[in-house]
């Protein structure tokens, strides 16, 4: 089933898109809900980001080829995580599909993306083994983690270089019933590959990250988890547009709109 949140000019309502048709729902996907006899063509209404969590969370360095990059560019030899460590973002910085990244105009020319995939929690989850894991998932999203490298070095915390207002494009909806180990990420600005990998190459999947957490943290219905990217990340520019595509989810897209 694939779940949006969506406007017609007004209210937010979450809907149910079958084909071209986006049916309204009464009540929430993570609780109750009603299909009511409200239908919109999928082209007449603004898709939204699909869910606002109560918690955002992200893995972060998760997949070697970034690993040794990142190490790379830091003139250190690579050192690959010896255990599913999670970190957080904001929940300011996140728009939705079609909405420009605005970047400051203090920003450095390191600013880049990280196409990712999104694990969205269904149901409350605590002190779950690996083999239950997928049962406390909703679905999946599609996320670029844009981060300012300058920012990441430079400051205490990643509070500007990865929570930036519109730094966490997401969306443009949610799929249930998929297998995350099936999935292959695409990452193209202006229509070039710049990346591209498996979700399955993932030093800690997405198995062991809910796992894990859920010895020491309850997860709720609708937070997310961001689950890392693979691979060298490139300088995106003014205009830019880049595109996140993960099969049977479906594309990410957003522009680059650097203030002046």
């Amino acid at each position: 089933m694939k779940w949006c949140r969506f406007s017609t000019g007004g209210d937010i309502s979450f809907g149910i898109i079958e084909g071209d048709t986006v049916t309204q729902v009464d009540g929430s996907p993570f609780d109750s809900y009603t299909k009511t006899s409200t239908t919109h063509k999928l082209d007449a209404v603004k898709l939204e980001v699909p869910v606002i969590p109560p918690t955002f969370y992200a893995a972060g360095i998760n997949y070697p080829e970034h690993v040794t990059w990142a190490a790379q560019m830091r003139g250190e030899e690579p050192v690959l995580p010896k255990q599913a460590d999670v970190g957080y973002r904001a929940i300011n910085a996140l728009v939705e599909d079609g909405h420009d990244i605005i970047v400051p105009k203090d920003a450095t020319e390191m600013l880049q993306y990280e196409g990712e995939l999104v694990v969205v929690i269904g149901k409350t989850c605590r002190n779950v083994t690996e083999e239950q894991a997928l049962d406390y998932v909703f679905g999946y999203s599609i996320g670029n983690d844009v981060s300012e490298r300058t920012w990441q070095r430079g400051d205490r915390t990643m509070w500007r270089a990865k929570n930036t207002d519109t730094f966490k494009p997401m969306g443009p909806w949610i799929v249930t019933d998929l297998n995350p180990d099936d999935f292959h990420v695409i990452i193209k600005v202006n229509e070039k590959i710049v990346g591209e990998y498996d979700v399955a190459s993932a030093i800690f999947g997405v198995r062991t990250f809910i796992s894990k957490m859920s010895e020491y943290l309850t997860l709720v219905p609708g937070d997310i988890l961001w689950m890392g990217t693979d691979g060298a990340t490139e300088n995106m520019v003014d205009g830019d547009v880049c595109s996140i595509s993960i099969n049977d989810i479906g594309t990410l897209t957003n522009k680059v709109n650097w203030q002046k």
